[in-house]
């Protein structure tokens, strides 16, 4: 469809409006005149994916390779939701693709409007990391990934409004863990906000926790859990100190340029990009104010895209920056002249990382996210490294994690 909304002749029970983003399918051949709930005993399309909770009935559908969530609102509710997403999205801020939304009018329920977005391949909810074995030591990453969350919305005007685990998908990124949004239908988007509204998304953020992980605990199929009032502490206290390094202003001399790079490496290195440096005069002598302006928090994650055209996670790209590096190094010192960073990416795509690939072959055709299988590799290196007290090389790591792959299939 073309994108915009089409009207659909009332006939009784059904679809009355669609409105699909190109690029996507149609999905007329749904039951829309039942409810959600009705769906899955009238299509073969519905596909099983791990959920969070919701107090909306949410149903996936399978489409060639892509999975789509449905989720069912009252009249009107979806097509606000859709536009805040879409916003979201035109900010590049993480958060799970707008597809289009619908009105429909079921047998049962009357009228009703059903948002639809994209499932986020090869993400994970909160109570999966919780109760899935060998998991277990993603948690404490969840919380700095939810507080990075919403440190990102608040930069950009967005409060949320019902800041929770379940309204959070998670994707590895080499160790760490990237948080998305997932339900915006309580939220706004200003041009700032002020500390009141922040305060109040935290306020919401730690009763939702407490409240999903004492459920959770209630259902005895979780491993021990951490008191749950703490969980919620922890996030904010993180969210915190976060907020307040990137958003906390300097006094600087104007012979003192070299702490304007000093500030920007220090953001770059928490994996935001600076857009813009803004410096005030304080009125005391000739003594400036310096503060930064971030947008994003993929600064490495753009720089290898640029230098290699690898599209990866913003922890995963930092490893893999860190090796090019690494590459440059030893490229400047066996020429004895400095080398360009596109002159080491490249030979780093041909001897390493490409190679790597290819070895890996048996488990690149079933990898969701074929960066974070070449992360987890340099992290099985370092770990096979540290038991053997000194560098074991990336050729034995690879033959020793496809034997691990081997035996555990």
């Amino acid at each position: 469809m073309s994108g915009r909304e089409n009207a659909i002749p009332d006939a009784g029970p059904g679809l009355t409006a669609l409105q699909i983003r190109h690029g996507h399918p149609d999905f007329l051949d749904l039951p829309w005149h039942l409810p959600l709930i009705g769906w899955p005993s009238a299509t073969t399309r519905i596909v099983k994916m791990q959920r969070g909770l919701s107090r909306h009935e949410v149903v996936f559908c399978g489409y060639g390779g892509a999975v789509y969530a449905f989720k069912e609102l009252p009249p009107g509710v979806a097509e606000r939701e859709y536009e805040l997403l879409r916003a979201l999205e035109e900010r590049q801020l993480p958060a799970v693709l707008p597809v289009g939304h619908a009105r429909a009018r079921t047998l049962e329920e009357g009228p009703t409007s059903v948002l639809v977005t994209r499932y986020l391949d090869g993400s994970l909810p909160y109570r999966t990391l919780f109760m899935q074995p060998g998991l277990e030591r993603y948690r404490q990453r969840l919380l700095d990934a939810v507080a990075s969350l919403l440190v990102r919305l608040h930069l950009a005007g967005f409060y949320w409004g019902d800041c929770s685990l379940s309204n959070t998908l998670f994707r590895r990124d080499a160790g760490a863990l990237h948080a998305w949004l997932v339900d915006a239908e309580t939220s706004e988007i200003r041009e700032s906000l002020s500390d009141g509204q922040r305060r109040q998304d935290l306020y919401i953020l730690e009763e939702n926790v407490a409240g999903e992980l004492a459920d959770l605990a209630a259902t005895g199929e979780a491993a021990p859990l951490p008191d749950t009032r703490d969980t919620g502490e922890a996030i904010r206290l993180r969210y915190e100190r976060l907020w307040s390094e990137i958003t906390r202003e300097e006094v600087i001399a104007p012979a003192e340029s070299y702490r304007i790079h000093e500030r920007i490496r220090a953001m770059n290195e928490l994996g935001f990009t600076v857009s813009e440096i803004e410096l005030v005069a304080t009125g005391v002598g000739n003594q400036l104010r310096m503060r930064t302006i971030v947008t994003d928090r993929d600064y490495h994650r753009h720089m290898l895209h640029g230098l290699t055209g690898i599209v990866a996670g913003d922890r995963q790209a930092a490893l893999m920056l860190n090796e090019i590096r690494e590459m440059q190094a030893t490229l400047s010192r066996e020429l004895n002249r400095s080398v360009a960073m596109s002159v080491a990416a490249t030979r780093w795509l041909d001897e390493r990382f490409h190679p790597t690939m290819q070895r890996l072959a048996p488990l690149v055709a079933g990898a969701a996210d074929v960066s974070e299988l070449y992360c987890q590799v340099l992290e099985h290196k370092w770990y096979l490294s540290e038991r053997a007290r000194h560098d074991v090389g990336l050729d034995h790591a690879i033959e020793d994690y496809l034997r691990e792959f081997e035996g555990g299939a």
